[in-house]
């Protein structure tokens, strides 16, 4: 079996995290900073904004049950892709709306994505998406794993991540896989 791994950013990498690990398909998503120029990141580095680093997942994925384009088509709807630098309250650069592809295929079906659900006209507004080559990838402090299942109490997961999940959930349950 081989798997491929997507490497995505929109928001809070807490809420993608929680969205990707329920499809169908996903075999890891993996939490982490990538898009900046400085090495080895840390959350308090990346958090000031400065380093050009993106809150990000990383997802590692079975083709033979959902594509990268459908993984995708589920980035595009669980976030804003038409704000710069900002997805709700959480605002700065490492919050911005980001593809990096891992390979020219991956390129091509992000530009050729983006194009389509821009025309859906799914979000008022331009997508400001970037679509860039993955660099490095660094892996975030293990505290940010799974956080969306390990701290549910958090007014943050409450208010932000559920809603979104459950959006999500409504939305693509054909896709969502029952977790552990």
């Amino acid at each position: 079996m081989r798997y491929e791994k997507a490497t995505l950013g929109g928001g809070c990498f807490w809420c993608l995290e929680a969205i990707y690990r329920r499809v169908k398909g996903v075999v890891k998503v993996v939490p982490g900073y990538a898009g900046g120029h400085v090495p080895n990141p840390t959350y308090e580095m990346v958090k000031t904004g400065t380093t050009g680093h993106a809150e990000v997942v990383q997802i590692t994925y079975d083709p033979s049950v959902i594509s990268y384009g459908e993984l995708l088509k589920i980035f595009w709807h669980v976030h804003d892709p038409t704000t710069p630098n900002r997805q709700g309250n959480d605002v700065g650069p490492q919050y911005r709306s980001i593809i990096l592809y891992h390979d020219e295929e991956q390129r091509r079906i992000a530009e050729e994505s983006k194009r389509k659900h821009e025309a859906l006209g799914i979000w008022p507004g331009k997508f400001v998406t970037e679509i860039v080559p993955l660099g490095e990838f660094y892996e975030a402090e293990e505290y940010h794993h799974n956080y969306f299942e390990r701290h549910p109490e958090n007014p943050y997961c409450q208010f932000v991540i559920a809603p979104k999940v459950e959006k999500f959930l409504k939305k693509f349950q054909v896709k969502v896989r029952v977790l552990p």
